[in-house]
């Protein structure tokens, strides 16, 4: 009689499974994990975000001191910025545990950040496509907006949580810790947009108290560079709401509060820096 050998028809050192396959379910589990931690440890320091007094904001305002260095006098551009948020408090359209400053930051970038401590910091981009006061108004109300909510805070707590989860997933510049970072960019940028739309809201709220009406509220968006506008795509992994849905947002919002719309009070003359 002649012997066939033959295989077993399972061999159980190989897995039925692919192997590519396994790697992706336990690296889509690992990212799973990583979101559900990140979203855990975000809503703690949420929480804790509530319970930080003036006074100890005003210690944390210390750390960007050093790497903003504002002037201790102001400029002529900066006085301007600053009349307009001082007319908002003396009107009393917005109440804060501090007082708020405005500085300008010599940069290409065009935006606008609330800092720890009332610091609103200005950086030149945005000036340079700025039309109209009206307009300056709705941004720098937009900025008092995330003071009002504390969302500086709890832009710092954050971000804090996201560097203690780079350590625990290694270098940064490994390819995980950029996957895990870019789970952690989408999942958090939900939280932003949130936050965005009710600085705007604030922002329209603001306007409307200084100028009796909301005219130049939406016009920063609409000649923004399209370069900056994250897009329906790119809408998602941004922090910032796409433009047009911001405009829809504001005009929707305009017309239930029923504020209307008026002149724009035009910009001062250029005066040289000093």
């Amino acid at each position: 009689m002649n012997y066939t050998p033959r295989l077993p028809q399972r061999n159980h050192n190989l897995t039925p499974v692919s192997p590519l396959r396994e790697l992706l379910v336990l690296l889509g589990g690992l990212l799973a994990i990583i979101a559900i931690v990140y979203l855990l440890l975000g809503l703690g320091a949420d929480l804790l975000v509530s319970h930080i007094s003036p006074a100890t904001e005003q210690k944390l305002a210390t750390i960007f001191s050093s790497r903003f260095s504002p002037s201790k006098k102001q400029t002529p551009r900066e006085k301007w910025l600053q009349s307009i948020v001082d007319t908002m408090e003396e009107k009393g359209c917005v109440s804060l545990p501090y007082p708020v400053t405005v500085h300008i930051a010599d940069s290409k970038v065009v935006n606008a950040v609330a800092l720890p401590g009332g610091r609103i910091m200005v950086f030149s981009g945005l000036l340079d496509i700025v039309r109209s006061k009206n307009e300056m108004a709705f941004i720098l109300g937009h900025e008092l907006g995330h003071f009002k909510h504390r969302d500086h805070l709890r832009g710092l707590g954050r971000g804090l949580v996201f560097a203690f989860l780079s350590t625990l997933t290694g270098s940064t510049e490994g390819g995980i810790a950029r996957l895990a970072a870019r789970t952690v960019q989408v999942t958090e940028s939900g939280f932003s947009r949130e936050q965005e739309a009710a600085a705007d809201a604030f922002g329209l709220q603001m306007i409307n108290c200084v100028y009796g009406h909301v005219g130049g509220a939406t016009d920063f968006f609409t000649h923004m560079p399209k370069k900056l506008d994250p897009g329906h795509i790119g809408h998602y992994f941004a922090s910032h709401p796409e433009n047009k849905k911001r405009i829809q947002a504001l005009l929707a919002l305009q017309q239930k509060m029923g504020y209307r719309t008026g002149p724009l009070t035009p910009l001062p003359p250029p005066k040289k820096q000093r």
